[in-house]
């Protein structure tokens, strides 16, 4: 079987279990005794503890593949002009992605009306985390000490220093040849690991998945059934089709072919949904499968792990209408603009802090005066919308670094069209 297949089997040998689990414990199949050991020794203990070592294991390879990719790729262009070119384009394809996501939540949220109806719980609150000022966002992005930012997984702190030592590094000439070639073996030796790691996926999958709905249970989707589905339609709409329209017409590329290659990094990112946990899976994808070069791909993944969220977006956009509608505030068509505004700009203000979904949506609700308590109706379903978000970014990340790689001639549109390039497959 190939990597995808088994990813999709242990998904859904998981989630059945999980979900037979939850549906035992709340009918008392179970007796007394048997329902506390499955609790604590199978769910919150064997379970659990693969679990929590498979996304351990992702997170160990993040720091040091984005440190060495970037390296390698920075000191590959050697022009530097190049570089700023690259980041530019990026960016704003990143934005744009993200404002014509939001974009496309408000409008089919509005013909939807997930909102109407609804009766609020007195109780319901929601205490958000205060977003940081713009300036230290700004300031932070630039490291005082490499090893901490190392240390803490800082991301963009991660970024900006290799970018620096790879620009450092190309123009150091016969010294600066030498380190390439030792960053480029170590960037090797690293995708093996990774290689290596991806044969695991599909144990890790089936116990995330298990403890998923074993505490979650599938029932919770019917509370809010309208407002799931709205969010799931709208993800799947700009994950499936505004990928496509770009990758088609902009990039002249098959979507098929890029929809197929990508279905097992898709699977990854929706057990796991974290995309920085995701981030080693989706460079071995993006090069050794999609034909994108290392120097484009080692700058535009971990990039658009940190600031693209185009299913963060989603939610936001669909949110604020349910939550406006719930409590009966009308806004204005200048109130949406405010929503599409501060949502993307917000992507890339509170990039890397914690909970950055339910921060930047705390954000909008403010900006156009809605109640940010209305949170907690929708903190219920968030978990498993969220497991979606993550695979349409993952997927954004890789459109952009097509496009991008595209434009810049550090395309392989032989490795793009062969079916089997860098397919894993199980060992006999």
């Amino acid at each position: 079987m190939t990597l995808t297949g088994r990813i999709v089997l242990g998904m859904g040998a998981g989630l059945v279990l999980g979900a037979l689990i939850k549906w035992a414990e709340q009918n008392g199949v179970f007796p007394a005794g048997f329902a506390h050991f499955i609790d604590a020794y199978l769910v919150n203990g064997l379970i659990l503890l693969i679990g929590k070592i498979f996304i351990a294991s992702l997170k160990l390879l993040v720091v040091p593949l984005v440190f060495v990719s970037l390296v390698c790729g920075a000191g590959g262009l050697g022009d530097s002009s190049k570089l700023g070119r690259i980041g530019l384009k990026t960016i704003t394809l990143y934005l744009l992605t993200t404002a014509t996501a939001i974009m496309i939540a408000v409008l089919v949220a509005n013909l939807v009306d997930p909102g109407v109806g609804i009766n609020l719980a007195e109780g319901a609150s929601f205490v958000a985390k205060e977003s940081p000022p713009l300036v230290d966002v700004l300031i932070n992005i630039f490291p005082s000490n490499p090893v901490q930012a190392m240390a803490e997984g800082n991301m963009l702190q991660i970024i900006v220093f290799a970018i620096l030592l790879g620009v450092a590094v190309a123009r150091s000439g016969e010294p600066g040849a030498r380190v390439i070639q030792l960053f480029t073996d170590f960037n090797e030796v690293i995708m093996t690991l990774v290689t290596m790691l991806m044969k695991l996926a599909p144990y890790g999958v089936f116990c995330l998945m298990v403890r998923l709905f074993a505490q979650q249970g599938i029932g919770v989707i019917g509370d809010l059934a309208v407002y799931f589905f709205t969010v799931l339609f709208v993800l799947m709409l700009h994950g499936f089709g505004t990928y496509a329209i770009l990758l088609k017409f902009i990039g002249r590329l098959s979507p098929l072919a890029f929809y197929r290659k990508m279905r097992a990094t898709m699977l990854f990112a929706f057990s796991t949904a974290s995309s920085n946990a995701t981030i080693p899976v989706t460079m071995r994808t993006v090069e050794n499968r999609l034909g994108v070069k290392n120097s484009i791909a080692s700058f535009t993944v971990p990039l658009g792990a940190t600031i693209n969220m185009d299913g963060t977006a989603i939610m936001q956009g669909v949110a604020t209408v349910f939550i406006a509608q719930a409590y009966n505030i009308d806004i204005s068509l200048s109130g949406y603009l405010m929503v599409v505004v501060t949502a993307t700009l917000a992507s890339i203000g509170t990039a890397g802090v914690p909970g950055v979904g339910l921060i930047t949506l705390a954000m909008v609700l403010q900006q156009v005066g809605l109640p940010v308590e209305g949170i907690a109706l929708i903190i219920g379903v968030d978990r498993l919308l969220d497991m979606v978000r993550t695979a349409v970014n993952v997927t954004g990340d890789s459109t952009v670094s097509c496009l991008v790689a595209k434009s810049e001639g550090q395309f392989d549109q032989d490795m793009f069209d062969d079916c089997s390039a860098g397919e894993v497959i199980a060992e006999n």
